[in-house]
């Protein structure tokens, strides 16, 4: 045996000494990943490792895409901003740039996202609230008012909307005297995992892979400084996804993204080098800097294995990251300052090409400019006072970082592996296969947290005594969205209308026949001033509106939080429920507006049905009327609505208003999500008869809907038994 090996016996036989006859397995600890952890990694562990040997530079790239890393550059600061209106969001650009932002990075809001202008009747309660409303290209050139583009990389968070949108840019482009050929940044431009985890599609899959695989062509033909799509693992480890499925789904998705554009007839080298990623950077610190370790290393092998490209360029993953949004919690708020810098480190540790930093109020709302200076200058600190940046990759060679990259490129493999073998994501998304692992897995972390198996400080232990709400930003949706209309009215009045009818008239042959390049085409409509809207539609009357299938993942909840108190309660407020109705309590859970995040809701589903509620899961994307009319149709009990992108103010007390019109007032109505404190009275004022914030355990939510909705039933008993006996009388 060698010295290494007695070294590690040496520990071992001192540790077992001081846990005075207990097991070594007992300090070992099990990730989510179902990885192993040791409680101790020596030399020896990193024999037979292969990834390790490359340099920096070097493929496959685990060390970094640039030998020389931050210490000739270091990440670019990229803070994600976008609300309201375009001046509005146009104005903070320019003091984030003052204040030491180095690339622009621009949050849409969801009627942009989901294709609608923001004077349609779907969209009344979306517009400017959880991003920049952008109808034409005039809102696009106020976006970016004296911002040089040739000078300045922006990113756009765009999937959906992704044609009239990156259009709008271009053209805003050329109005300010910059060509293709020198805008720089990237666009998002990632359809699968929409289909996956976001939902903001508007397309089926099919045409949305021909929308990707023409922008790839169009930018890699006329846009060389421009990347043609941002790969997202992001929103995946938002949804629940552990860390081997945020690689593995992500690295997957990019393989069939160069698929499509191989099948466009494109050399891979024409345009693989512009390809680039986006993963979420959460609280597992040495394991999110071996995730991005890992990702570079396993996109060069396969990217090797399946294309066999020329240029080493093309083998190199560039990634941004941004810190989790799922990690911030609202009770104790201040506490996502130190959680955010924690994943900046993690990211900047991993070799991140760029990064965005979450404001610590973004569980309760829209960051204000005092969080969001917080949020960029932790990044500032990290790049001038820590030492970060003063040699590559400094966690090379570490003991037990190289084993967790070793494991995520093993699992990650088998798994991408896995997915080939089904005939590749496209299929697999179709099948719904990834969608419902990730639903999986978020839902027993959920459990973990609830239980208190999973620590969160200031939710589930160590909760302060006094309240610590925080101030956010509010946006007033009627002004924003009073204010695009006029502009939409002015534009649609001054345009030559034939111009605009020719040009989507050509986009829709071109779509129909599967001819031309639809971005191209979409550059010449946005050129005429057609809306973002009116081109949306125009495909929309092609490809058709896609509707995403609802399911939830039962017997996982329950299974793993487990026997305890606060279950008991459950199943005595279920049974006292039963006892009232002579039936199962029906729970109808609705998505309104435009948000498509449906984790909460997703979640929230699959427990309740784990305690015997009949919970029936809504399409995404209702009116206040759809929803109200399904709740009736099956008689439910209670409808529950999630709310993330703060359209809460608008749609719940419609929603209330519609089931009195409809004579449904009995039907209780409850709510969850991303919802600030000081909204709550005027929703309870509303009619909401419960409120869920961020981090109510479930068996709590569970227990008090269901006391709710037998006090509610027998309420209204009283109430009819008092009109009949009057009418008696």
């Amino acid at each position: 045996m060698t010295e290494k090996h007695d070294k590690k016996l040496q520990w071992a036989k001192q540790a077992s000494a001081e846990l005075k006859g207990r097991d070594l397995e007992t300090i070992a600890t099990k990730t989510a990943e179902g990885i192993d952890i040791a409680p101790l990694y020596t030399e020896a562990d990193l024999e037979g490792l292969e990834h390790l040997g490359s340099l920096p530079g070097e493929a496959p790239f685990t060390r970094g895409p640039r030998a020389t890393m931050y210490t000739v550059r270091p990440w670019t600061i990229r803070q994600y901003a976008g609300f309201s209106t375009a001046e509005e969001t146009n104005k903070f650009f320019h003091k984030a740039l003052k204040a030491g932002q180095k690339g622009l990075s621009v949050a849409f809001d969801l009627a942009t996202h989901r294709g609608y202008d923001s004077d349609h009747a779907r969209v009344r309660g979306d517009v400017g609230k959880a991003g920049v409303a952008i109808d034409t290209v005039e809102d696009m050139k106020r976006l970016f008012a004296g911002i040089p583009l040739q000078d300045m990389s922006v990113s756009m968070t765009m999937n959906g909307a992704v044609l009239p949108v990156l259009s709008a840019f271009i053209v805003a482009g050329e109005e300010q005297g910059v060509s293709q050929a020198a805008l720089s940044g990237t666009i998002q431009n990632d359809i699968l995992k929409e289909f996956m985890v976001r939902n903001t599609y508007i397309y089926p899959p099919e045409p949305s892979m021909r929308i990707v695989a023409d922008i790839i062509a169009h930018t890699a033909q006329h846009m060389p400084k421009f990347n043609s799509i941002s790969i997202s693992g992001y929103h995946m480890q938002e949804a629940g996804a552990n860390l081997v499925q945020e690689l593995a789904f992500t690295l997957a998705d990019g393989l069939e993204y160069v698929k499509a554009a191989k099948a466009k007839g494109l050399d891979v080298d024409d345009f693989a080098p512009r390809l680039s990623f986006f993963f979420c950077i959460g609280m597992n610190f040495f394991m999110e800097a071996a995730k991005l370790r890992a990702a570079r290393t396993l996109w060069a092998r396969w990217i090797e294995k399946l294309f066999q490209p020329e240029n080493q360029k093309s083998l190199m993953l560039r990634t941004h990251c941004q810190t989790s949004g799922a990690s911030l919690a609202e009770q104790d708020p201040y506490n996502n300052v130190i959680r955010t810098t924690i994943e900046a480190m993690a990211a900047a540790l991993g070799g991140t090409q760029s990064l965005h930093t979450n404001s610590f109020d973004e569980a309760i709302g829209l960051p204000t400019d005092f969080s969001a200076r917080i949020a960029r200058n932790t990044q500032l600190i990290l790049q001038h006072e820590t030492g970060i940046t003063d040699t590559v990759d400094p966690l090379a060679g570490s003991y037990y970082v190289e084993n967790l990259t070793a494991e995520l490129i093993h699992k990650a493999d088998a798994l991408i592996n896995d997915i080939q073998d089904m005939g590749g994501m496209t299929d697999a998304v179709l099948e719904g296969f990834p969608k419902r692992e990730i639903e999986k897995m978020a839902t027993a972390r959920q459990a973990r947290i609830d239980n208190g198996e999973d620590v969160i400080v200031g939710v589930n232990k160590y909760r302060p005594d006094e309240d610590s709400a925080v101030e956010v930003l509010d946006i007033d949706n009627d002004a924003v969205r009073s204010g695009q209309t006029k502009s939409l009215d002015e534009i649609r009045a001054s345009r030559d209308d034939e111009a605009v009818k020719a040009s989507l008239s050509a986009l829709q042959e071109a779509a129909r026949n599967n001819s031309g390049n639809l971005l191209a085409l979409s550059i010449d409509a946005m050129r005429a001033r057609a809306s973002v809207g009116e081109l949306s539609s125009a495909l929309e009357a092609v490809f058709g509106r896609y509707t995403g299938k609802q399911e939830t993942v039962r017997d996982i909840y329950r299974q793993t939080y487990g026997s305890a108190p606060e279950i008991d309660a459950v199943e005595n407020a279920f049974s006292r429920f039963c006892d009232e109705a002579k039936e199962a309590p029906i729970l109808y859970m609705a998505k309104l507006g435009q948000d498509g995040h449906d984790r909460g809701a997703k979640v929230i589903s699959s427990a309740f049905g784990d305690f015997g509620m009949d919970v029936r899961v809504g399409t995404l994307f209702q009116t206040p009327e759809e929803a109200a009319q399904s709740a009736i149709d099956m008689g439910a009990h209670i409808i529950g609505v999630s709310s993330l992108a703060a359209g809460h103010k608008t749609l719940l007390p419609e929603l209330v208003e519609t089931l009195k019109a409809k004579g449904a007032e009995d039907i209780l109505v409850i709510c969850g999500g991303i919802i600030p404190q000081q909204d709550y009275q005027y929703l309870y004022d509303a009619g909401v008869a419960a409120i869920f914030g961020p981090g109510t355990a479930i068996p709590e939510a569970a227990t008090k809907t269901l006391d709710a909705a037998t006090d509610n039933l027998m309420r209204m008993h009283n109430y009819r038994n008092d009109r009949l006996s009057k009418a008696a009388g």
